[in-house]
């Protein structure tokens, strides 16, 4: 039972992040995956991107209701490029270790979020 609420938490804060700032699966779960299920980093990652499929499809489905705010155009390319290389980076992320997995991680963040700290 503890397993399911823990569950049912870290989804209702990573669907609020998700759909607010459109983050969610890397930032949120992966680490909660990570420190509160005892997952490896390999683990991780391909547990939360399952869990995103969900997350995207009905805020998408929300954003879509209230107009113009996709730009569908944008969707089919970055869509389709990120679908491709997704293929060959979830076989990259396999062929890595979970140490060298969680350092790229790591450091995507810091440098994600500094630069989005210093843009403003």
């Amino acid at each position: 039972m503890k397993i399911i609420l823990l569950s049912i938490a870290i989804g209702l804060l990573a669907g609020l992040l998700g759909a607010l700032c459109g983050v969610g699966g890397g930032i949120v779960l992966v680490p909660a995956f990570v420190a509160f299920f005892g997952f490896e980093q390999k683990q991780a990652v391909a547990t939360s991107l399952a869990v995103i499929i969900l997350t995207s499809l009905v805020a998408t489905l929300n954003n879509a209701r209230a107009g113009n705010l996709i730009d569908w155009k944008i969707v089919v390319f970055v869509g389709i490029a990120s679908a491709v290389t997704a293929w060959f980076g979830s076989d990259l992320m396999r062929s890595l270790s979970n140490q060298v997995l969680t350092r790229t991680f790591g450091v995507v963040l810091v440098v994600f979020g500094a630069r989005m700290l210093i843009k403003g």
